[in-house]
């Protein structure tokens, strides 16, 4: 049985939500991320759906923020936003290949692929982390539900733990605004 939608009920969903996060997993997340920044590593995202939304947001907030708070250069890709590129390896090869074929063009050993999924299962986005893994390369997992096979197979996970794809959303969003915070230095504003 479903509860109606209600704003109060969301919001309270998301209040439960924020004390069964663990933030020191969290905080690892931002630290791996802030180690490859100070490294002059790239950093590159990757999702479906509304998670290569979250890629691309991440990237956008990442790239200007930080080099704006910082005046360094934030060596930030999204695998998520040339459509170009995304049709022809999905056409030519497979829709498997789009980002781990983008991958093999890119990815120098040390940089670091940030792969978001709100179920961990994305068919793409696990080749991609194999494909790094194996060519010497960092893997950040930004996961929901039980992080699924993304988080068995990444270096470093993020996990929100809900089958609410919408909770999970909401929270990986979040967690790229707590890292652009975190490297630029900012506060937050009340």
């Amino acid at each position: 049985m479903s509860t109606e939608f209600s704003v109060s009920n969301y919001l309270s969903a998301h209040a439960r939500l924020a004390k069964e996060l663990d933030t020191a997993a969290i905080q690892h997340g931002i630290d791996v991320i802030r180690a490859a920044f100070d490294a002059g590593r790239k950093i590159i995202t990757c999702g479906n759906g509304g998670s290569a939304s979250t890629a691309s947001h991440y990237i956008t907030d990442w790239n200007k923020m930080v080099n704006l708070a910082t005046g360094k250069r934030f060596r930030g890709l999204s695998l998520a936003d040339n459509v170009g590129l995304i049709t022809a390896y999905g056409n030519d090869l497979s829709y498997d290949e789009v980002f781990a074929g983008q991958l093999r063009a890119i990815l120098d050993e040390g940089d670091l692929l940030v792969a978001i999924s709100g179920s961990g299962n994305s068919p793409n986005v696990l080749k991609a982390v194999e494909y790094a893994n194996q060519a010497g390369g960092q893997t950040l997992a930004v996961a929901g539900y039980d992080g699924g096979k993304l988080k068995q197979i990444a270096q470093h996970c993020v996990l929100i733990p809900s089958f609410d794809m919408q909770l999970c959303e909401d929270a990986h969003l979040m967690f790229g605004h707590m890292v652009m915070k975190t490297l630029c230095g900012t506060s937050i504003k009340h």
